[in-house]
């Protein structure tokens, strides 16, 4: 029997940015296998960034004031993206019930599918209470 090599049981797996991206947003495939904050509804989800990352051309060597900028620590250019039933917390855009379906919202966020959602289904809501109102963080089951 011929066998092949798995690539990837399970995520997380890091993918370059293109553009700056902060732990806990919704992310989504771009060109060129990187990936970017997802837009309202999208196709391409791929998961919830873990960590923050940002493109080399983002990166600035002055401050508002002209003055250098010297960092000991740069900042990543790629991020761990959770998916494949990992459960992370992301923030909401609107309420949802304990076990809904979310999709992205735009702006890193995720809100409720509902009946026929048009973008990827992201994940399930596993905050044991629900999330009550916008803007509040709960946790997701990823697929």
């Amino acid at each position: 029997m011929s066998a092949i090599p798995m690539v990837t049981k399970h995520g997380p797996k890091t993918f370059h940015v293109t553009e700056t991206v902060r732990g806990g947003q919704v992310v989504e495939a771009r060109t060129g296998g990187k990936v970017g904050v997802a837009a309202a509804d999208s196709g391409t989800v791929l998961g919830v960034s873990i960590g923050d990352a940002a493109p080399p051309s983002s990166a600035s060597s002055a401050d508002a004031f002209g003055n250098p900028l010297v960092s000991a620590v740069s900042v990543p250019e790629y991020t761990a993206v959770a998916y494949g039933g990992i459960e992370v917390r992301c923030v909401f855009s609107a309420a949802a019930a304990f076990g809904e379906a979310v999709v992205s919202a735009g702006d890193g966020k995720v809100k409720p599918a509902g009946a026929s959602p048009t973008g990827r289904i992201l994940g399930y809501v596993t905050e044991p209470a629900g999330v009550t109102a916008a803007d509040q963080s709960g946790l997701v089951r990823t697929l």
